[in-house]
């Protein structure tokens, strides 16, 4: 199947449930992108931050951009003219830099705090009471170019499907707490950004309002090297 086909499928069956769906551009080609951007796909996610500056200055200007990958403060100033919604923010550090360089952008930059549900020591993450800590900080209320609006959390890697829905479950009544405790009064704080290809359907039955599906929809990964390498992270 095309890259539209592949598109078509997973648009009905995710946005027919009010989910949005990020298709994961990482090392594919402008090519392929512009493929799904004629399919009509608007919201692309990227792990590494040269490729998506490099992508975001070859392509068409009302594509929403994701970092959806784990991101280094001295990484920000790349991106922050740009992106639309940043998911793996894991500390109050990485906040108060993407702040710096919103307002130095005149922008506000979306957030999301990244929770570490799995049970695997490679991924990144805030446990349930940092959270709490970060949220309560007197420090996270002056930073006026940053707007929390959910949460991202990436569940195990296994084929266990208890597991990985009591973990999409933790989260998403996690979620309920902090959205009564801290932002009762704020409609901008309603996402959950959980599920990928081998798991999106375990999420959206738990709450998640975005999935990221890419070799799914582009097929095999294109390996490339991006010059200047700023993004290695």
């Amino acid at each position: 199947m095309s890259i539209a086909d592949n598109l078509k499928k997973y648009k009905s069956e995710v946005e027919s449930d009010g989910v949005k769906l990020i298709a994961v551009s990482k090392t594919q080609p402008i090519e392929s992108i512009l493929e799904a951007y004629n399919a009509g796909q608007r919201i692309f996610g990227e792990n590494h931050v040269q490729e998506m500056v490099d992508k975001e200055a070859q392509l068409p200007k009302d594509i929403e951009w994701h970092l959806i990958g784990h991101l280094q403060s001295n990484k920000v100033k790349y991106i922050a003219a740009f992106v639309k919604l940043i998911h793996g923010v894991d500390s109050l550090k990485l906040l108060q830099e993407i702040n710096k360089q919103a307002a130095k952008n005149k922008r506000v930059i979306d957030c999301l705090l990244q929770v570490y549900i799995a049970d695997e020591d490679t991924k990144f993450g805030l446990g349930f009471d940092e959270v709490i800590e970060l949220l309560r900080a007197e420090e996270l209320a002056e930073l006026k170019n940053i707007r929390i609006v959910g949460l991202m959390g990436i569940a195990t890697n296994t084929k266990n499907e208890k597991q990985i829905t009591t973990e999409f479950n933790e989260l998403k009544v996690f979620f309920e707490g902090v959205k009564v405790s801290f932002f009762r009064k704020d409609d901008a704080f309603k996402e959950i950004s959980t599920g990928m290809s081998a798991d999106y359907k375990i999420a959206i039955e738990k709450g998640s309002t975005m999935v990221r599906i890419g070799s799914s929809i582009f097929g095999k990964r294109v390996i490339k090297h991006f010059k200047n390498d700023i993004s290695a992270n």
